[in-house]
């Protein structure tokens, strides 16, 4: 019995996936997370990295797989003008390691 309940909790975790499936939007009404896309790395609060296979993202890393359908997507981001609308500042980064968080605190926009 306890094994039977400890499947069914492992197998409900799935659902909680992190990983950064990411659509964007067309409008900011649409988007769970506002981003704007910063010049500087230093000013950014996430690093991002676009990777090539949806198998490849990560989970709340800054591994990022853009898909082609709201519906595929674990958040959909609508990309700011100004970085005062953003909820959020990226900067996109040229390899996988340099992914990061250097703004945990807002890790949570993510979850």
């Amino acid at each position: 019995m306890k094994k039977i309940v400890v499947l069914i909790f492992l197998s409900s975790l799935s659902f909680l996936s992190l990983s950064q499936k990411v659509y964007s939007v067309e409008y900011a009404s649409q988007a769970d997370v506002k981003v704007f896309v910063s010049d500087y790395e230093s000013r950014a609060d996430l690093c991002v990295y676009k990777v090539d296979y949806s198998t490849q993202a990560g989970k709340n890393d800054g591994n990022w797989y853009f898909v082609d359908y709201a519906s595929q997507a674990d958040k959909k981001i609508y990309f700011t003008e100004y970085a005062s609308q953003a909820d959020i500042l990226i900067y996109f980064v040229d390899y996988k390691n340099q992914a990061k968080w250097k703004k945990k605190e807002k890790m949570h926009l993510f979850y």
